[in-house]
């Protein structure tokens, strides 16, 4: 009720310092927060030696403050422009995204499943957030005029900038993620390694999940000077807390699986027996391997078995050996269709094969009959990534909206599983370059 009567956003210091209070109440005196005793509760005493490793740039503190400073803002509801108002549980907001997350927490503190965001990969051009609410009319005529600057080399702060707009926005979703959640950020070679240590920082280094790569190029380039062509971009993964499964896998394949003889305990496979280590390394896996129905002699690989002798008499015994006729032949393993793990195979690193830049350009001219965005997200891309970490009533957020995919991608994944996933995107309003198609439409 607090938030309705001074018409703030949540206090973000206040939550935090309560929540270090309920669990070292003796470390909060007169409202202050003991770090010094904080630290030796953890056993990590305080010493002269202030050379330590750490990530610092110029503006990171007032970064932080700007984060935690309360928004005096609100959302304003926009019926005329919605669609389905009275039903839709969607919402596409439009503002600055580090105000919007501020007015987010309330509602959506620890809600959020999923994060999607695609911000701008600083490369020169991009449009650069400058953060400053002193004077909220003058920054609103700022944005919609798109009086803005790029961001070049030549400035002295090119990668300065680039953390300065991304640290508070990261702070602040990263505060919206369930305990479950996943961050999925899109970027390309020039902020990849600032982008790891924001995270480490944010999310901690231990729950880093994985950094995609995703083949975004169809074409070879030839213009890059150094004659490389770069055709790929990167997703970087964190999950808010380590200790879960965050991805569900690959779908098995499992036609593979037949039962030729009928056996009792239904489809199965040959598997491979041959091991991976040297008689030195496991010496235990290094035995020839006989067939007792008729003598016949196999031999041992280069690299061994598989497993021991105890196992592999346990294996003939339950008839699960397959031997060759040929004596020159390996012996396999019987693999059951019902002994498969519950978990799926992993899903690769390397995602979204066959699938490019170029493919949502065709989306987007195939939904407008014109091309209105430049390097929009493929659907399939953020789709597979969804359905990899959501369940069917889950929130999905995307603060770097650009061309709206990630609502494409929730609503058509609903589509075909039948699911109740919502979505909460929020994009600055820009108007458009005069010159563009999207402006003439």
């Amino acid at each position: 009720m607090n938030n309705l009567i001074d018409g703030l956003s949540m206090n973000i210091e206040q939550t935090n310092l309560d929540k270090l209070r309920s669990v070292f109440p003796e470390c909060v005196s007169e409202g202050k927060l003991d770090i010094d005793k904080l630290l030796s509760l953890c056993g990590e005493y305080i010493d002269n030696d202030f050379e330590k490793y750490k990530f610092e740039w110029k503006g990171k503190a007032d970064c932080l403050r700007l984060a935690q400073k309360r928004s005096t803002g609100t959302l304003r509801p926009c019926p005329e422009e919605s669609v389905d108002w009275d039903t839709t549980q969607n919402l596409y907001i439009e503002g600055d995204n580090l105000e919007v997350l501020k007015l987010l927490q309330t509602a959506y503190y620890r809600k959020v499943k999923m994060i999607y965001i695609d911000p701008p990969y600083n490369t020169g051009n991009d449009f650069v957030y400058a953060d400053d609410f002193a004077d909220p009319m003058a920054r609103y005529k700022e944005v919609t005029q798109q009086t803005t600057k790029s961001n070049p080399e030549t400035m002295g702060r090119y990668h300065t900038n680039w953390l300065n707009m991304m640290y508070p926005r990261l702070r602040l979703a990263a505060n919206l993620l369930r305990d479950d959640g996943v961050i999925f950020i899109s970027i390309d070679d020039v902020e990849i390694d600032n982008l790891k240590k924001l995270c480490n920082e944010i999310f901690g280094e231990e729950n880093f999940v994985a950094q995609f790569i995703w083949q975004s190029r169809q074409n070879k380039d030839n213009r890059n000077i150094t004659g490389v062509s770069i055709d790929h971009e990167y997703v970087v993964c964190y999950t808010k807390q380590f200790g879960h499964r965050v991805f569900r896998g690959t779908d098995r394949k499992t036609e593979q699986y037949k039962n030729p003889d009928n056996d009792p305990r239904g489809p199965w496979t040959s598997a491979n027996m041959v091991g991976l280590a040297t008689a030195d390394a496991r010496p235990n896996l290094h035995y020839d391997l006989i067939n007792p129905a008729d003598g016949r002699n196999y031999g041992c690989p280069e690299k061994g078995w598989r497993y021991d002798r105890n196992t592999m008499n346990r294996l003939i015994q339950e008839g699960r050996i397959i031997w060759p006729d040929n004596p020159d032949g390996r012996p396999r393993k019987k693999s059951f269709l019902n002994e498969l793990s519950d978990n799926l195979p992993g899903f690769s690193s390397v995602f979204s094969t066959g699938v490019y830049t170029n493919t949502a350009t065709k989306e987007i001219g195939g939904l407008f009959n014109k091309y209105l965005f430049d390097f929009p997200k493929p659907v399939e891309v953020i789709k597979q990534l969804v359905s990899q970490v959501s369940n069917t009533d889950d929130i999905i957020l995307d603060f770097f909206s650009g061309s709206a995919t990630t609502a494409h991608a929730v609503m058509q994944l609903n589509a075909e599983d039948g699911g109740n996933r919502r979505f909460i995107l929020v994009q600055l309003p820009e108007l458009c370059d005069e010159k563009s198609e999207a402006y003439k439409t």
